[in-house]
């Protein structure tokens, strides 16, 4: 019993695996103002979808995410570009 105790003190004191602590955006959860507020996820939007940082309306839409934006704008926001935004979204880290 006092193994497993101590067992249980040590994982408890110990740092999360990286994965767990690294939560990534998505086109479908984050949104576009948190996207825009990192450089580096700016800079994946800027790849795929380079007007909309700079659109006169951006700051509409700030609260939205890319999907819910898709509705609007079907044309410039394909399934294909926002799993592309994905996929490249996918390899950075997310800013605390």
């Amino acid at each position: 019993m006092k193994k497993l105790m101590i067992a249980a003190a040590m994982f408890a004191m110990a740092p999360m695996p990286a994965f767990a602590q690294a939560a990534t955006y998505s086109t479908e959860s984050t949104e576009i103002g948190t996207l825009l507020d990192d450089p580096a996820a700016k800079a994946v939007l800027d790849k795929h979808v380079p007007a909309l940082s700079g659109s006169d309306q951006i700051d509409m839409a700030r609260a939205m995410t890319l999907k819910a934006v898709q509705q609007y704008a079907p044309d410039d926001l394909t399934d294909k570009q926002l799993a592309d935004i994905d996929a490249d979204l996918a390899k950075l880290k997310a800013a605390k």
